[in-house]
């Protein structure tokens, strides 16, 4: 490592928007970063809208602060641009719980079912798949398919939630969040106690009984959205502790809790300010896809978009 790294973060961030400025790139923060990565970042949000974002800017180079499959969409999406992944080690649970060789095997078990694969997977399982899709737009997607039956990957509780909207067969993959797997019961109960006028806004990752209790249930842009609209000025964000630092700041004269201590997660928090300035100083952790596997996965993340279009 540089001896860089023993700069204080404020010349970090100094050095980082000259680098960015240098390199033509733009910065990118999924929503459960790190506060001081969220606030350095050109853009904040969901995985995918992320990418699409960049895809649409003259940047030569996307500095992803995120997990390895999101990195990889930005990739997709963009593939005559660098993408870099400051933290090269920051990997996903849920996505590591399906590989093509289980797929391949399920596939076969199920040869009349569209495979709808949520974008929390790597882009190999995505060039499996008939078809991507989002927190926000699964339940569309899954409609939108002519297959009766839907091999859904690798969330077992979106694929659950989304069964509960949809009249199509739900085929579930035992696949799950480990953060969203921590929220308790208890935890939300204790917290409307103590402030009965809250709304409870539960991400669709999350345990049916955690669901129950939900007000709403949303992906992390649309919870965003919502508490913007809402008359409401204390909510119970269910999710990854890191949205919350999103939420105060776009709307800092309303009241944002989590129920469960210790709704981290690691991998999320592993880019740090240094990481950042390494990786746009040397270029580091470049990602790389093979152009046969890019293809089928672009495939199936423009099936999404043709089926039900993002705004």
């Amino acid at each position: 490592m540089s001896l860089d790294i023993f700069l204080d973060d404020q010349e970090l961030i100094s050095r980082i928007q000259k680098l960015k400025k240098e390199r033509n790139a733009v910065i990118l923060a999924h929503s459960y970063e790190r506060p001081e990565i969220q606030d350095i970042a050109d853009y904040v949000g969901d995985s995918l809208e992320l990418s699409r974002l960049a895809a649409k800017t003259d940047a030569d180079v996307i500095v992803f602060c995120s997990v390895h499959f999101m990195a990889e969409t930005a990739k997709i999406l963009s593939p005559q641009k660098t993408v870099l992944l400051p933290a090269a080690e920051a990997g996903c649970p849920l996505a590591d719980m399906i590989t093509p060789t289980q797929l391949a095997i399920k596939k076969a078990e199920h040869p009349n079912a569209a495979v709808v694969a949520y974008v929390n997977c790597s882009a190999e399982i995505k060039a499996m798949a008939d078809v991507c899709c989002t927190s926000a737009n699964a339940v569309q997607v899954v409609d939108a398919m002519p297959q009766d039956e839907i091999l859904f990957v690798p969330d077992q509780h979106l694929g659950r939630w989304v069964q509960t909207q949809t009249d199509k067969k739900i085929i579930l993959w035992a696949g799950c969040c480990p953060t969203h797997q921590r929220m308790k019961v208890k935890d939300i109960l204790d917290l409307k106690q103590q402030y009965p006028d809250a709304e409870v806004i539960v991400h669709p990752e999350s345990n049916k009984d955690i669901c129950d209790l939900a007000n709403a249930i949303l992906s992390t842009s649309q919870m965003l959205r919502y508490c913007q609209a809402s008359e409401s000025k204390t909510f119970v964000i269910c999710t990854e502790m890191g949205m919350l630092h999103r939420l105060r700041t776009a709307m800092p004269d309303k009241t944002f809790l989590q129920p469960s201590k210790g709704l981290i997660c690691p991998n999320m928090k592993m880019t740090q300010l240094e990481d950042v300035y390494e990786s746009l100083k040397e270029l580091k952790h470049p990602i790389e896809i093979p152009e046969p596997i890019r293809i089928k996965a672009l495939q199936a993340l423009n099936g999404m978009l043709a089926a039900v279009p993002l705004k």
